[in-house]
């Protein structure tokens, strides 16, 4: 497995000699495509004056095709050969052409056709064209120039060895360049997994230090963003473990007391024991509660798929006020209601049931004697609006941004001694968002505390629901029709 550094120097340096190979070869190969197609205007240009200025003879003879090149002045070709429709050679300057492409090229043009060759090897450019003669439309024989040009192969050379220094230099700048490059990549790379590292090990505090604004530096920045929710989220679960463990131990640990009171006290009374068991049981009965309330928190994080279906808010309400009527009658506390018809949303009955029973039955427990607690519903064409108001203790400015924090309590003394857990409101909390809604705390009027529900209504509220909305029943598991059980709405206790 290639580390990443090898990875990005082998990308570089396949990139740098594709670049080079491009740079040695098209340039060059350009300038030698130029030259051919100069050479070829200029063979052209000569061999069709040697062919115009012989054309006007009635007989290719040697003197008079050696006068007429004379004439022209013909210079810088390593040979001229003139040959007769017979293909006879008239006139050579070079000697015999010998055998091979230069005779087939003259066989070619007494065919009529022009041939025109240029190579470039052994550090110079040979070229040579032959064409047809003819005179009064009649092919009367073939004219041959070739050229040896070492200069101008000379000059392409001297480029090509220059492009290939500069190419070498590039090359070796632009790996150096690389190289440091990548030194600079890892460094930073490796100093942001040397980051997780230390967070895997459980420094949540630990954060990387962020430099520049590219796309390492914003990784850098999420990853501190990731780190801070760590850190929010260890801190979250060790409290909430401690309070947990606090608050299961401390009726656990009156339960033994009391129970070690019993069998370790012999001459104990019917009347004491009777009432250290029902301390007993009501010592179990709100480990009961705390359990099944971290059970439902427990549900609630695990993002259980729930399928919902549409909820009679106001049946709802009206169920949760039965249960608390003992313990609004017990507390001398007064539930007045204020419940529109026709409140439908697509929700759970248990999850509707939890959030009315439990901001109804806090309303109830922090409330002062003679005390009234409202529970007012609404709705429009949007959002269903529940709220519960009190005349209680009130939730102090402070405080409002941690009450749907798990076992936080504003008045502790007072909540220990009402039987809360500070579970329910975060169940509260949990159940309204996981139905895509919202919860808030409204202000004291002048005291007491106004908790704010609102969710969406269903769409399919209008119309015949009767047989199809459901609302809880004495079991949590069992639904009744809103048909099959009403309750009475009183206004008050």
């Amino acid at each position: 497995m290639h580390s990443l550094r090898f990875q990005f120097i082998a990308f570089i340096t396949a990139l740098l000699l594709v670049l080079l190979i491009l740079l040695n070869t098209y340039p060059l190969a350009n300038s030698r495509d130029a030259v051919f197609e100069e050479k070829r205007s200029s063979l052209s240009g000569q061999a069709a004056v040697v062919a115009s200025s012989l054309s006007g003879m009635d007989r290719l003879n040697e003197a008079g095709v050696a006068e007429i090149l004379r004439f022209l002045d013909i210079s810088g070709f390593t040979r001229i050969v003139v040959a007769d429709g017979e293909g006879t050679v008239i006139y050579d300057d070079g000697g015999d052409p010998g055998g091979g492409t230069d005779i087939e090229d003259i066989r070619t043009a007494l065919g009529g056709k022009t041939v025109f060759r240029s190579v470039f090897a052994d550090a110079a450019f040979t070229s040579s064209i032959a064409m047809p003669l003819s005179s009064q439309g009649a092919l009367t024989g073939a004219v041959y120039l070739s050229e040896y040009d070492a200069e101008r192969a000379e000059i392409l050379l001297s480029l090509q060895g220059r492009i290939r220094i500069l190419s070498l230099i590039i090359g070796v700048v632009a790996l150096v360049m690389a190289l440091f490059f990548a030194f600079l990549l890892m460094k930073r790379i490796r100093s942001l997994v040397r980051s997780m590292h230390i967070v895997a090990d459980g420094d949540y505090k630990y954060r990387h230090v962020v430099q520049g604004k590219d796309e390492i530096s914003q990784l850098g920045q999420e990853f501190n963003q990731l780190t801070e929710r760590l850190e929010s989220t260890e801190e979250q679960r060790r409290r909430f473990v401690s309070d947990a463990s606090h608050e299961l131990k401390t009726p656990l640990a009156s339960i033994r007391l009391l129970s070690d009171s019993i069998v370790q006290n012999e001459n104990m009374d019917q009347e004491t024991i009777r009432e250290f068991v029902t301390d007993i049981g009501n010592e179990a009965q709100r480990l009961q509660r705390t359990t099944e309330k971290l059970l439902d928190l427990s549900r609630l994080d695990d993002d259980v798929q729930v399928i919902p279906e549409p909820v009679d808010v106001k049946q709802v309400a009206l169920d949760a006020m039965v249960m608390l009527r003992p313990l609004a009658a017990e507390r001398q506390v007064r539930i007045r209601c204020e419940l529109e018809d026709g409140c439908v949303v697509m929700a759970t009955v248990d999850d509707m049931f939890h959030i009315i029973f439990n901001l109804t039955e806090n309303a109830v427990k922090y409330n002062v004697p003679d005390g009234s607690v409202l529970m007012k519903l609404q709705g429009d064409n949007d959002y269903v609006e529940f709220s519960v108001e009190d005349t209680g203790i009130g939730i102090p400015e402070e405080d409002r941004l941690n009450v749907f924090s798990r076992f936080y309590r504003v008045d502790k003394a007072r909540s220990r001694e009402a039987g809360g857990s500070g579970l329910g409101l975060s169940i509260v909390h949990d159940a309204v968002l996981a139905h895509g809604g919202s919860i808030t705390v409204g202000p004291n009027k002048p005291q007491g505390s106004v908790f704010i529900v609102r969710l969406t209504i269903s769409q399919k509220s209008s119309g015949n629901w009767s047989n199809r909305i459901w609302t809880r029943s004495s079991s949590p598991t069992k639904k009744t029709s809103a048909t099959q059980r009403a309750f009475p709405l009183p206004t008050a206790m």
